[in-house]
């Protein structure tokens, strides 16, 4: 076996290749004999099928295009191009200038001359001219509604100029208060059937509002016109001054022409209909079923169809120009496409009935199963000896390939079958396995013995050193087991720890996190009436903070004994513990001295966990200060200390981080709130029941996540006298 980077020659994948390649090549050459014979049979046959259909489909297709196009999209293409080139864009030009104007008059009416503007004159219908409207209850002789009427006259040529330049029916500005300009050619239709002038208010008009509320251009719902009976819509613009509306502008525009395109597009089975942007149909040239106009009363939102698949294509259409769709309606099939008007939001959508085109489909698979059918029918007798010929090849392929796969499985499996017993037989003490001959293939198996020779000699040597390491494991696992002891030994575990003092009761635990910790507590007599009471944790864990533990408690208590405040007591602790302290561990400590006759104390707080307060009959609550500084971070720092007093049915609680810091599977922290909560769950207890009540939690909390952090706490009741 040779190696030339990651390619082996003469290894198992070689022969296994050499094999797949050989099978490989019989059967390509046997296919592709077969393949060549049939193939130039079927190459006849498929050219001259593929050109009959090509030109009964082609025939075919061409005509059933041509129909549609013709019939429905070139209908669709043109109305879309009349409304679009500037139908409602041009009138929507022409009402913003007008805007522009009433505008510049309302903000500076001085700057402007008075022009009369006449009532409506049935003589003059034919001739454009503005003409003048009023509300009912608008009094047309008080001086500032003709001064306003004679500064709005100044529009009246422009109005004129818009109704003869735009295709509109009438273009106006009406004010608030219910002054009307309108310019058109019918004063007549200003007279209802006795003769008399109509009134309009214009704030009570659907486009006055709609302006009003939209605060732009507006384009009105498909209406009547109130003076002609045509359908048209209105194009309405709100004017303001100074932030104030005081009149919408707007132009009157007729539908007749869309509404006769949309009429006239109903040809085979394709029309077109317009829709609103509400979902409503306004135009269609169907006179019953969904696509139909409905009456006032029975207007429907096709947007909210229980159809889903026309309601999605109708907001789509709404929304932008769409590809054509598949849409069934009461059981049958259309094709559809829509396209919007951005001017008013409306859209033009094509509807061709599937039924029709389907017709010249229908005719063009006819045509092409009769094909088909000669073709099948040449096709099964040349196959049909194609199929016998390839059934031969493959059982002679099959035999010769099975004869070389067992020839050559059994040489390669050999070596491998009597490895494979050798390994088994490895157990115990028995470990060996060596090299023999017929391991030696010169390829993968002959590696594979190699590793394993290899690995029985690693094997031997590993588990003597397993051997070696677990005896000094068990040594190190007994020393920490003493090492634990004689730090539990240093603490003051026998409680009541002053059974002759009755003014106070007290209890501690410290549950470290490895077989030893840094965490400690002390409590010692300094007097006859003077208790002092230390909470400390060492920073890091395991043997180096229990030594700097030892030390640390040490110099505590000693410097306690010879007397001072615990802020004193901090400041000299704190200096020794700077000397020498090369590995920069450091300690947080919380010290208080009480009067036990009294009840007053002084405690100082040297970057520890804020204490646990309760008054008698009362809850623990945090008592929160300025920390100092932690010990042995900085030598020569001062320490504050605050003085307190507790009254008989007192109690205080201190800790370490260890409590609030618990943490469990879900990388959650036991947190102070929790740890209140435990303390309070019978706040009136002993000490020990307390801290075995905070205990409990912790552990409910944590549940099976590991311990990181030492858990240390002392309670203390004080009684005083009593």
């Amino acid at each position: 076996m040779k190696q030339f980077g990651k390619f082996i020659i003469g290894g198992i994948e070689t022969k296994i290749f050499n094999l797949v390649v050989i099978t490989i090549v019989i059967v390509v050459l046997a296919f592709g004999a077969v393949s060549y014979y049939q193939s130039n049979n079927l190459s006849k046959l498929t050219q001259e099928t593929n050109q009959k259909q090509k030109e009964s489909m082609n025939s075919i297709a061409s005509n059933t295009m041509s129909s549609v196009v013709n019939s429905s999209l070139s209908e669709s293409t043109l109305l879309k191009a009349y409304i679009a080139n500037g139908l409602f864009y041009e009138v929507e030009v022409q009402v913003r200038m007008l805007g522009d104007y009433a505008k510049k008059l309302l903000e500076d009416p001085a700057s402007y001359p008075r022009i009369a503007v006449k009532d409506p004159d049935p003589k003059d219908d034919g001739a454009v001219t503005a003409q003048l409207m009023y509300g009912e209850k608008v009094n047309i002789q008080a001086l500032a509604v003709t001064d306003k009427i004679g500064l709005l006259g100044n529009l009246s040529d422009m109005m004129c100029s818009m109704y003869k330049a735009a295709n509109i029916s009438s273009s106006f500005i009406s004010t608030y208060d219910g002054i009307t300009i309108m310019a058109d050619d019918r004063p007549s239709a200003k007279f209802d059937e006795d003769g008399n002038a109509i009134h309009i208010m214009p704030s009570d008009r659907p486009w006055y509002q709609g302006a009003e509320a939209k605060g732009d251009i507006y384009f009105s719902d498909v209406e009547r016109d109130s003076f002609t009976g045509k359908t048209g819509i209105v194009c309405a613009l709100p004017v303001y001054v100074k932030g104030k509306l005081v009149a919408v502008v707007g132009a009157d525009l007729f539908l007749d022409n869309v509404e006769a395109a949309v009429e006239s597009s109903n040809s085979n089975g394709s029309f077109i209909f317009i829709i609103n942007n509400d979902g409503n149909i306004i135009f269609s040239p169907e006179k019953t079923g969904i696509f139909s106009v409905k009456e006032f009363e029975d207007v429907v939102d096709l947007r909210t169809n229980e159809n889903t698949e026309l309601a999605g294509f109708i907001k789509d259409a709404l929304s932008g120009n769409t590809d054509v769709r598949m849409i069934t309606v009461d059981g049958k099939q259309y094709y559809m496409s829509g396209s919007v008007m951005s001017t008013v939001g409306w859209a033009v959508v094509s509807v061709v009935d599937k039924d029709i085109t389907d017709i010249p489909a229908q005719n063009m698979m006819e045509s092409y199963e009769k094909i088909n059918d000669e073709a099948v029918a040449s096709f099964e007798d040349s196959y049909g000896n194609s199929k016998r010929m390839i059934l031969i090849l493959l059982i002679i392929i099959l035999v010769f390939g099975t004869l070389s796969a067992l020839v050559l499985a059994k040489k390669i499996v050999k070596p491998i079958n009597i490895m494979a017993q050798k390994v088994s037989e490895i157990n115990g003490d028995n470990l060996d396995f060596e090299m023999e001959k017929v391991y030696k293939t010169k390829d993968e198996i002959q590696v594979l013995a190699e590793s394993f020779s290899a690995l029985s000699q690693k094997t031997k040597e590993y588990i003597k050193e397993i051997t070696r390491v677990t005896a000094e494991k068990e040594r190190i696992g007994a020393e920490l087991n003493v090492a634990t002891q004689i730090q539990a030994d240093m603490l003051p575990r026998i409680f009541p720890p002053f059974p002759g003092r009755n003014e106070f009761d007290l209890f501690a635990s410290m549950n470290p996190a490895k077989e030893v910790g840094g965490d400690f507590y002390d409590f010692f007599l300094v007097d006859e009436n003077n208790l002092a009471i230390v909470m400390a944790d060492v920073s890091g864990k395991g043997v180096p903070a229990a030594l700097f533990m030892v030390i640390a408690k040490t110099l505590l208590k000693n410097r306690a004994q010879m007397g001072g405040t615990p802020s004193e007591i901090l400041a000299d602790v704190n200096d020794q513990l700077c000397e020498g302290n090369e590995a920069e561990l450091f300690v947080t400590v919380w010290m208080a001295i009480i009067d036990l006759t009294t009840g007053k104390g002084l405690a100082a707080n040297a970057g520890h966990e804020h204490p646990a307060l309760k008054r008698k009959d009362g809850q623990f609550e945090l008592v929160e200060y300025k920390h100092s500084p932690a010990l042995a971070v900085m030598p020569g720092i001062p320490f504050r200390q605050h003085e307190f007093e507790l009254k008989p049915g007192d109690a205080f609680f201190v800790y370490t981080d260890g409590v609030a810091e618990a943490t469990n599977a879900d990388n959650e922290l036991f947190g102070s709130e929790r740890m209140l909560k435990s303390l309070n769950r019978e706040s009136g207890a002993k000490p020990s029941k307390i801290l075995e009540n905070v205990m409990d939690s912790i552990e409910e909390f944590v549940a099976d996540a590991p311990q990181f952090d030492d858990i240390t706490m002392l309670c203390f009741n004080y009684f005083g006298n009593e």
